[in-house]
């Protein structure tokens, strides 16, 4: 087996993860009780843990996408991402192909499972897996911390978007990609994507794919109030891109001038304010230990091993 440690962010899932954090244990003191489980303090603790861990270690996640983008930020060159997706989004684990795949099956495919390297992005220089936005849907991702512990998902970032529909008001943006100008004027969103979906699901790009050397900007131009509202169940069935104010490019590198600070966020972390926003592509710099048979046919697959040879435990 690869050196591997556990980071278990106890707070993922509105708290639920802690709840499960005996029987995480008890799971990898049978199966796998070389590998340390480390739980997390803090906002940004598991950056720190995963700077900790052997340089040629899979890092496990167990946690959602704010955990795993912690890992990400901090993942060395010759490290792993492992994903055990138990939080409220799961949009990167959406990406891998492990969004449903039980907590004993994710923690096996993290230690065991064959790796795939995907693309990476970078904003300003912060690593990021999934998505990287500026506008209305990074506003609505910093709300989305306030929203009721009841909330989870798609319904959490629904009740955050209400609330941010309240004070819309839109910056003038001028927009680049590959050098090119192809956008100048009022913005409601911007969103720079690896994965198809963000926020819990939405299939803002679902032309995107993580292992294709490129990234998908979408973005949305001058929209009301109730323009958005009218906008959203295209958005939620992916037939958003057919709108004359729903913009699209795919690129390598993408920069948005705002002409004052916007929200950022990256994987649904809240970035900095800032109204010069960069984006560029690694391109197969995210190694991720997923199931071998999530995504067939990938050139970017290697050490593939079938999911067959893996432990089945239960707890």
């Amino acid at each position: 087996m690869d050196p591997a440690v556990i980071i278990v962010n106890p707070a993922a899932g509105r708290g639920r993860v802690g709840g499960q954090l005996a029987r995480i244990q008890a799971w990898v003191r049978r199966w796998a009780p070389e590998a340390p489980v480390w739980v997390t303090e803090g906002p940004g603790h598991a950056s720190e843990l995963t700077r900790r861990a052997p340089p040629d270690a899979r890092v496990v996640a167990v946690g959602g996408d704010g955990t795993a983008h912690e890992v990400v930020r901090a993942l060395g060159p010759g490290q792993v991402l492992g994903l055990v997706p138990v939080g409220s989004g799961n949009d990167i684990a959406r990406m891998a192909g492990l969004r449903r795949v039980g907590l004993e099956r994710a923690l096996a495919t993290a230690l065991w499972g064959g790796i795939v390297r995907y693309d990476r992005g970078v904003v300003d220089g912060e690593p990021f897996a999934s998505s990287a936005t500026a506008g209305l849907d990074a506003a609505v991702a910093r709300r989305a911390f306030a929203a009721p512990r009841y909330l989870r998902g798609l319904p959490r970032y629904l009740w955050a978007l209400a609330a941010e529909l309240r004070g819309l008001a839109l910056p003038e943006v001028r927009v680049e990609v590959d050098r090119e100008e192809v956008y100048a004027g009022p913005m409601l969103l911007a969103a720079v994507m690896n994965s198809a979906t963000y926020g819990g699901g939405f299939p803002i790009a679902p032309m995107a794919r993580p292992d294709d050397g490129r990234l998908e900007l979408v973005w949305a131009g001058a929209f009301t109030r109730l323009g958005v509202l009218g906008i959203l169940p295209r958005l939620l069935a992916g037939r958003h891109l057919g709108h004359p104010r729903i913009g699209h490019r795919s690129g390598v590198r993408f920069r948005l001038r705002f002409d004052r600070p916007v929200p950022i966020q990256a994987d649904g972390e809240v970035l900095p304010e800032r109204s010069d926003f960069e984006v560029v592509l690694e391109p197969a710099a995210l190694p991720i230990a997923a199931d071998p048979g999530a995504r067939e046919g990938t050139p970017a697959r290697e050490e593939a091993r079938p999911v067959t040879a893996m432990p089945e435990p239960t707890v």
